[in-house]
């Protein structure tokens, strides 16, 4: 068996409201960023929370799916491009994610629309974060020229 263990830890101090809290995670692509359990969008704040990070989480994972479905160095040169965008709604028993929505455009010229769609549907099916929620994930393909 093959098995990959990663880490990330979160330091919080205080209680649920006010205090502090960071996270860091093992690569150190995070050390001690400003983490926050705020759902309402904040202007001019650095601080991430669960939400974000599980949106570049899936945006990611897709995309390393998708090249991988295309087996990519077949198809290079080319560019995919991923976006997630986490709805949350507020429910009795709290924050609950009820949507994610992918969007990817490629510019990927020896490929066909069909092909590339047939590929984006398998990446959305098999992608790391979509087999691990439980959500609709809902998604825009476009492949580009």
């Amino acid at each position: 068996m093959n098995l990959i263990i990663r880490k990330a830890s979160v330091r919080w101090k205080g209680g649920a409201k006010g205090g502090s809290r960071v996270v860091t995670t093992e690569s150190c692509a995070l050390k001690q960023a400003k983490f926050s359990l705020n759902t309402a969008p904040r202007n001019n704040s650095s601080n991430t929370d669960p939400a974000e990070l599980l949106a570049a989480a899936h945006a990611g994972s897709f995309s390393m799916a998708l090249s991988n479905e295309l087996g990519l160095k077949t198809f290079a040169p080319g560019e995919i491009v991923t976006s997630a965008t986490v709805t949350l709604e507020y429910f009795t028993a709290g924050w609950t994610i009820i949507n994610i929505h992918l969007s990817v455009v490629a510019r990927l010229p020896k490929l066909t629309q069909g092909k590339f769609i047939d590929a984006t549907v398998r990446a959305k099916t098999n992608c790391l974060v979509s087999r691990s929620l439980r959500t609709n994930i809902s998604m825009y393909a476009k492949l580009e020229k």
